[in-house]
């Protein structure tokens, strides 16, 4: 068998899950992410299950990001045996004790010892590299490779990975795309693609349709706020703690800034519905607090245009209107405060696909009021209480949903914004491929039918003569 190898222990079948395993030589090998399977793509019991593979030889675990579908099995790596470095980005390094200790509450124990002593034995593991700069690996005679994390812009310290190898008298070099960002985050500076690759794993999630363009995204936030606030009732978001949840808040601040701004040149134009200086924006997630916390730390990490808002002594994620909900008596009060008044505001919530979460008690309180409005800002899973919701907007009649077992009736108005996707598009995914002239791309992270389309469109588009490009669907 000829060396480098690369085997794959998830997201091959849909978009959860991505784990790669890079063999360098029968028994050295390194682990690209250890994602658990999630919603339609999980089998029963997926939080818990043994690994399915052997540990033995992985040198490191390089993390691209920490949502749970890249770094939810690292819990089931540790049980079988794993005691190597978890490689990552600063900001992950950060982050990804944060997100695992959320999981290990909800799905093994929260009991205040067991979880400190899981939460040391990851920070000890947990090696941080800065973005741009190689670090070597494994270097013996016969083999030797170094890895380079590249920012993806999907969020705060996303990486893809640049994989260097040197094998005998061959050089291979294979880069990871992890989750490629959209264009156009407010936060994240923009991806740029690695300088050669001969051996692309690449990232599928859109690879059959494009994104509307985001350049009016804030001014749409902006006007469906007016809208759906005009009947003096609160507009929830269902957002996820990471990513989704500070774009939001870093949108709000501006237009709230905008807002003052013109308040002071003059009096708000006639049929504003709203005071937008009394506006409450309510975060209620313990969890995207402590997240937001940490993004709003690691300031050096955002785009040239978010850092001058912070030299103009602006805090795009911790402005003066916004309030946030730490206990769970504190959000049952304001639940029971916003049901109850006539009072408009905004609640952003977890979680995004109303599987779960604090935002499931705001539904059950608002969604048999047509005061009230849900909005929908990501993608909601088929057979989720999200999906259900999304589905009814615009129907007519009697509609009904089962939350934790008893039913609700929709009467609340739903809405959905779109430009919020934290995923490239298929023109951005043929972009970053052919800016690193790949000769083999291995497709991952995706729904059959958007792996397919993106074959065939990375076929035509990145044939040229002399230049072979073989792209296949990995298994």
């Amino acid at each position: 068998m000829e060396y480098p190898v690369l085997s794959h222990h998830g997201g091959t079948h849909g978009v959860t899950g991505s784990c790669h395993q890079l063999h360098l030589d029968p028994s050295t090998s390194l682990l690209i992410d250890c994602g658990l399977e999630q919603g339609a793509d999980a089998a029963p019991g997926a939080a818990s299950a043994p690994l399915g593979f052997d540990v033995q030889g992985i040198q490191a675990l390089v993390i691209t990001h920490v949502h749970l579908d890249h770094v939810g099995r690292i819990p089931a790596l540790l049980a079988a045996g794993y005691r190597g470095p978890i490689l990552c980005s600063e900001p992950s390094a950060q982050l990804l004790p944060l997100v695992l200790e959320d999981a290990y509450k909800l799905s093994i124990s929260s009991e205040p010892a067991q979880v400190a002593r899981y939460l040391d034995f990851i920070r000890d593991l947990i090696v941080p590299l800065p973005f741009e700069q190689w670090h070597t690996l494994v270097e013996r005679p016969g083999v030797t490779c170094r890895i380079r994390l590249q920012r993806a812009g999907h969020l705060l310290g996303s990486a893809y990975v640049e994989c260097d190898i040197q094998h005998e008298q061959t050089n291979t070099r294979y880069v990871f795309s992890g989750d490629l960002g959209a264009c156009g985050n407010p936060l994240l500076r923009p991806v740029q693609p690695p300088e050669r690759a001969d051996v692309l794993v690449l990232e599928s999630t859109y690879g059959d349709r494009l994104h509307p363009p985001a350049g009016d995204r804030e001014q749409r936030l902006e006007a469906a706020i007016d809208r759906a606030l005009a009947d003096q009732g609160t507009l929830l978001i269902p957002a996820f703690s990471l990513g989704r949840t500070q774009e939001l808040l870093y949108e709000l601040e501006s237009i709230l800034h905008r807002k003052a701004l013109l308040s002071k040149a003059g009096p708000a134009p006639d049929g504003d519905p709203l005071d937008w200086a009394q506006l409450p924006i309510i975060l209620d997630s313990p969890l995207a607090q402590r997240i937001t916390g940490v993004y709003r730390k690691l300031h050096d990490y955002w785009n040239a245009e978010a850092r001058s808002r912070l030299a103009e002594g602006r805090d795009p994620l911790g402005f003066s209107q916004l309030i946030s909900v730490d206990t769970h008596a504190r959000h049952q009060q304001v639940v029971n405060y916003l049901k109850s008044t006539g009072r408009p505001a905004i609640v952003i919530a977890g979680n995004g696909m109303c599987s779960g979460g604090r935002i499931v008690n705001y539904l059950k309180a608002m969604l048999g009021d047509p005061r009230h409005e849900v909005m929908f800002v990501g993608y909601q899973a088929k057979g989720t209480p999200g999906a259900v919701i999304q589905a009814s907007e615009g129907a007519e009649g009697f509609v009904q949903i089962d939350l934790d077992g008893q039913m609700y009736e929709i009467r609340a108005k739903v809405m959905t914004l779109g430009g919020y996707s934290g995923h490239a598009d298929q023109a951005q995914l043929v972009a970053f491929a052919h800016g690193c002239n790949a000769r083999r791309i291995v497709l991952v992270h995706g729904e059959q039918r958007a792996k397919r389309t993106l074959a065939a469109a990375l076929r035509e588009r990145l044939a040229q003569p002399g230049h072979e490009v073989c792209v296949t669907v990995a298994k």
